[in-house]
């Protein structure tokens, strides 16, 4: 395990592409269950461990990933969360050279939960999603992007570059013909908030895996 910050209040960790955050059947593992087990044996903890969720990253994604150590804790970084208070910062490699190297995007997305995937509605149905980006450099014929999201959709970056052409490498659900070993290009670089007690701001940085290419 990658511990990134670890306190009474808060334990923040790195997330491998593969592992799910959290939602699978009893019995399956997922790094919510291994930072529950870690916490258990490190502090000899005799009952159950509570753990709460506060940030949560897709399967094949890589990076930050934060949970609280206690419930009033994670009452306060949900509130940061939902008051768009918490900097959240990604690095993707996505296909091809995006034009302007720079901008922002804002869709309107629907969520199809059969399919286990979502989609941009036309009509502004949906729920707002906005992000800005630039483009860091070209690597080979993709562009690495410093992405900073705004709103937090399901498959909100996955989706939004892929509609404009610009799938992340690796992401086939989204048209990717890019390989990228394992996983998908796309990684929780950064997470900035303010400590639930202490009001001090914590920022968190995952080191950028180096199949993106070094930063």
């Amino acid at each position: 395990m990658h511990i990134l910050y670890e306190d009474n209040h808060l334990i923040a960790l790195v997330k491998p592409a593969g592992l799910a955050t959290m939602g699978l059947p009893e019995g399956h593992e997922t790094l919510f269950t291994q930072t529950k087990a870690y916490i258990k044996k490190k502090y000899a903890k005799p009952g159950e461990v509570y753990l709460g969720i506060v940030s949560r990253l897709d399967v094949p994604v890589t990076g930050v990933v934060l949970f609280a150590r206690t419930s009033k804790a994670a009452a306060r970084l949900n509130d940061q969360f939902r008051e768009h208070t918490v900097e959240k910062v990604y690095a993707a490699l996505v296909e091809g050279k995006i034009i302007p190297p720079e901008g922002e995007c804002v869709d309107y997305i629907c969520e199809d939960k059969q399919n286990r995937r979502a989609f941009v509605s036309q009509s502004k149905q949906g729920k707002e999603a906005r992000l800005r980006y630039r483009t860091v450099r070209q690597v080979n014929r993709c562009s690495l992007v410093e992405i900073h999201l705004e709103t937090g959709r399901k498959h909100q970056i996955r989706l939004q570059f892929s509609v404009r052409g610009h799938p992340i490498c690796g992401d086939v659900k989204y048209g990717a013909k890019q390989p990228f070993g394992v996983g998908i290009a796309l990684h929780a670089w950064k997470l900035a908030f303010s400590h639930p007690t202490t009001k001090e701001r914590i920022e968190l940085v995952a080191p950028l895996p180096k199949t993106f290419g070094g930063r």
